[in-house]
């Protein structure tokens, strides 16, 4: 590793004009007192769950040595690895491709998808038993290397302390998965996230009445990890959307998971700014319903999002479990796909407020609220194309068999100013996402 290439102390983020809209509009003066310098910024105080006790701070606090710019993946896992947890900025220039060299860079001797295709159809291998038991010579069995080798290649582990930003306009990466795990105190912002695709997704003939295809690999995730802060991110599935995705076995092939997913009894999350679009299962908060894994998420997996764009998403955005999840001041555009904005997951104590919502004809208010287990939630004041919507009250007129409760349990404190409802979207559709940092 050349050291002096990847420490770039004097390369500086572009700022552009979000926050002199913001203070016209709204009169929000929160980053006034910033540090000039957007990679050693920290959290605002009140500003979401991920300001709750110690703040976070990221990697603010790092000296020169501990300060670098990458241009590649090799140089951006070395810098996460450079310092232990010592506090440290990873200053992201251009586009860093996870898998510049193709899936079959990690395809294992002798895989072949037509094999497996032919193996496992429901003609030849039916519908009554998984390739769990598959031994490793097998179609399955290499498909299993190949995706372990995929999974080592464009996972990247962050430590605590960290500060991951990008530089300009146009930084972020493709087909990788950020992974936060068991960690305290990161920050990520003003990065551009194309979702990784699976190479290698596997067949379940069990899932479901006619089998499906599970894909692995989360764009990021916050697993077990506390005080984090997301801002100014876009996530999307750029040039792999579902919908250009084939079919096998009558069934879509999916090669994508989530965009972000807080798991595991992380806590203390703000996610600000931020663009996610053009996906399926966009975030989930608590992955399961278990009992085992419930026991290690009750209490915690507290979220705040604000100021996020939600745009062209199907579903889970986010799709909660057991977490205290405040949802104010973003921006839902729903397309032709859409089935629901929030879900409302066992024992969530969601509030929802101050959203706006932009519906296309015919798709009605009571989509946007998504029922999997009675658990109570406040849903005040949001708008649905210009207009105030109670969405309970419409969605429990029109799905009555899926009646929702009123009252989360718990009100919100830590916020900085609420924007008016109507004002959200052009607020946030003009300044969220990478590359419109201020």
């Amino acid at each position: 590793m050349n050291t002096k290439k990847w420490h770039g102390h004097a390369t500086s983020v572009a700022v552009v004009g979000c926050t002199a809209l913001a203070l016209t509009v709204t009169g929000t003066t929160a980053q006034a007192a910033k540090p000039r310098d957007p990679a050693r910024q920290t959290l605002a105080a009140n500003d979401g769950w991920a300001s709750y006790g110690t703040g976070t701070t990221g990697g603010a606090a790092a000296d020169a040595d501990h300060v670098y710019t990458v241009t590649t993946w090799a140089e951006f896992k070395a810098a996460l690895a450079d310092g232990g947890s010592a506090p440290k900025i990873i200053k992201v220039k251009g586009t860093i491709d996870a898998v510049s060299e193709g899936c079959d860079a990690f395809a294992a001797d002798g895989y072949d998808f037509d094999a497996y295709l032919a193996k496992y159809s429901p003609e030849a291998w039916g519908l009554d038993t998984d390739l769990s038991a598959e031994p490793d010579d097998s179609p399955e069995g290499l498909r299993r290397t190949s995706a372990a080798n995929q999974d080592k290649a464009i996972k990247a582990t962050v430590p605590a302390n960290t500060t991951i930003i990008g530089i300009g306009k146009d930084a972020g990466f493709k087909g990788a998965s950020l992974q936060i795990k068991a960690v305290d105190n990161v920050i990520v912002r003003n990065l551009a996230f194309e979702s990784p695709v699976d190479c290698f997704p596997q067949w379940d003939p069990t899932d479901g009445d006619n089998g499906n295809w599970n894909s692995e690999y989360d764009t990021a995730v916050v697993y077990g990890s506390t005080h984090v802060w997301l801002d100014h991110n876009t996530f999307t599935d750029g040039a792999h959307p579902d919908s250009a995705a084939p079919t096998y076995f009558g069934m879509l092939y999916q090669q994508h998971d989530g965009e972000l997913d807080i798991v595991r009894g992380a806590d203390y999350v703000t996610a600000s700014w931020n663009v996610f679009a053009d996906h399926d299962k966009t975030i989930l908060i608590g992955n399961s319903d278990s009992e085992s894994t419930a026991a290690g998420d009750r209490g915690h997996l507290k979220v705040t999002f604000h100021h996020n764009l939600f745009s062209d998403l199907v579903e889970r955005a986010p799709r909660v479990r057991f977490g205290q999840v405040d949802s104010y001041n973003n921006h839902f555009v729903a397309g032709d796909d859409y089935a629901y904005s929030f879900g409302i997951g066992k024992e969530s104590q969601l509030v929802a407020e101050h959203n706006a919502f932009t519906l296309p004809e015919g798709v009605s208010a009571a989509k946007v609220l998504k029922r999997w287990n009675v658990s109570p939630l406040t849903a005040a004041d949001n708008y649905v194309n210009g207009e105030a919507v109670d969405l309970i009250a419409v969605h429990n007129a029109e799905i009555p068999a899926e009646a929702l409760e009123s009252g989360a349990g718990w009100t919100p404190t830590l916020r900085t100013k609420v924007d008016p409802a109507k004002a959200v979207p052009g607020i946030v559709d003009h300044c969220a996402g990478a590359g419109r940092l201020s």
